[in-house]
């Protein structure tokens, strides 16, 4: 079980702390609610990944993930839904845990989200300065969302 929280990011200050940046391009093979089979290219690293539906407050949802051979996730890439995500991943430690704050690019540029997981929902977590408002569980920011509805084709309340 994946346990894990997202929020909106104020501003770059995270790259100063981030210990390593990659890119990542990712695309759905099927981007039902009830699961995600997603396929990711990270630097020269393929993998396969299934997700079940999140709980009621977005929090928790099955996870798996299996590595793949990059030209093997290169292929399944070209079977993907449309909409390949494209983003920059930098990871940051602060407090006791790692911080995964994705800059998206693309038809998604403009969109800086932060992921931290934890081994308990109630699991307490110090904030960094650049962290804005929490989105978990907003689908729209779920990145297979994002696959279909950009974060170009939000109104402005969206955007807030």
């Amino acid at each position: 079980m994946e346990i894990e929280r997202k929020f909106r990011v104020l501003d770059d200050a995270y790259r100063a702390e981030a210990f390593r940046t990659y890119r990542i391009a990712q695309g759905y093979l099927c981007s039902a609610p009830e699961r995600t089979v997603r396929v990711r290219l990270r630097d020269d690293e393929g993998f396969l990944t299934v997700k079940g539906p999140s709980d009621e407050t977005g929090v928790s949802r099955y996870e798996f993930e299996q590595s793949v051979a990059r030209a093997d996730a290169e292929e399944m890439l070209r079977l993907c839904e449309p909409g390949i995500i494209d983003k920059e991943r930098h990871l940051v430690h602060f407090g006791q845990h790692l911080w995964e704050v994705d800059c998206f690019h693309g038809d998604n540029e403009g969109l800086t989200v932060a992921e931290i997981e934890l081994d308990r929902k109630d699991e307490p977590f110090e904030r960094p300065a650049w962290l804005g408002r929490e989105v978990t569980g907003e689908k729209r920011f779920y990145n297979a969302m994002l696959s279909k509805r950009p974060f170009n084709q939000w109104n402005a309340d969206e955007i807030k």
